[in-house]
């Protein structure tokens, strides 16, 4: 088994054909083919059904993938850095997010990475709490930006953002509800709720303190797109959710929205980075990482620093 062979079966397991891994690895297909087809003889076992669709991984391929990929990701990670003798920071990011933190201030934060560190590739997934955890764990990518799990986790946690969660309603239909409500108001009131479900890592939250209010959120939709739930809320009257600041800025800047403060309980949500405790991150996702939280508190501050009625009242 060589190094070669590795990067190449790798390769032609994401890519799932001959013709986009030679063509990603920069190489000749009969190449690609016969280091595969010498691989499969020195491990004894079959990696990949030749179908008419492509190349489909067998089961002893996904278990080899899953040991490899980590161990691949560790020596780009170390060629790069031995590479950069200028002290620029260069190489790859392969980083998850949950969709509140894409969709709030993954934009910003690319477009001033990408001037600071030109020579950086950075790589996005979004996903849920849990599946990013798993893939952390798993080394399909370095580090996920989550909501704190209730559960403890075997993995490095940096803290990133307290974010206070609140009631937003759009601008059209009755008469606006109170700048602040309790969590029992709400659910006592006639307003319709769309929320994520069950699955969905702010979903949990919710239903956290819900339960320990003794309420029942029972909202009227569930939707795991807290884009689609936005504009929902934007088109439809006697229509709410509850989300953090931070994934309806946009809306409530631009005045499609309104914000509600609820009061009690605070819902606080906890965001932070995770990573493997035995694969330290390259600078460069240290350095992502870094202005991720910069963009984040900005947001988070904007919000703070303002006074509660003129954000929460006339927004």
């Amino acid at each position: 088994m060589e190094f070669r062979q590795i990067q190449y079966f790798i390769c032609l397991f994401e890519e799932g054909t001959v013709t986009r891994a030679a063509r990603r690895l920069n190489i000749v297909q009969p190449a690609l083919s016969m280091q595969i087809a010498k691989l499969e003889d020195d491990l004894g076992q079959q990696l990949f059904e030749r179908t008419k669709q492509g190349m489909v991984p067998t089961a002893a391929a996904r278990n080899m993938y899953r040991l490899f990929l980590p161990i691949m990701r560790e020596f780009l990670n170390a060629r790069t850095q031995l590479l950069s003798s200028d002290g620029e920071i260069s190489g790859h990011v392969n980083i998850g997010m949950i969709a509140s933190v894409t969709e709030g201030v993954l934009a910003e934060t690319l477009s001033v990475f990408s001037a600071r560190y030109p020579k950086v590739q950075v790589r996005v997934a979004d996903g849920y709490t849990a599946t990013l955890s798993d893939w952390v764990a798993g080394g399909q990518i370095d580090a996920a930006i989550i909501n704190k799990p209730r559960r403890q986790l075997a993995l490095n946690v940096e803290h990133i953002a307290d974010e206070e969660l609140l009631l937003v309603t759009g601008t059209m239909g009755p008469v606006p509800l109170p700048a602040r409500l309790t969590l029992h108001q709400i659910v006592n009131s006639s307003l319709n709720l769309v929320l994520p479900t069950r699955e969905h890592g702010l979903r949990g939250i919710l239903d956290s303190f819900a339960q320990h209010e003794d309420v029942d959120l029972a909202p009227t939709f569930e939707i795991d797109s807290l884009a689609t739930s936005v504009k929902l809320v934007e088109q439809t009257p006697n229509l709410g959710t509850i989300l953090p600041h931070i994934a309806v800025y946009g809306g409530l800047l631009a005045g499609r929205l309104r914000a509600h403060a609820i009061v009690s309980p605070r819902l606080i949500r906890q965001v932070v980075a995770v990573s493997h405790p035995r694969r330290p991150l390259n600078s460069a996702t240290n350095a992502f990482i870094a202005l991720l939280k910069e963009q984040m508190r900005i947001r988070t501050h904007q919000h703070d620093g303002t006074g509660p009625d003129d954000v929460l009242a006339n927004v």
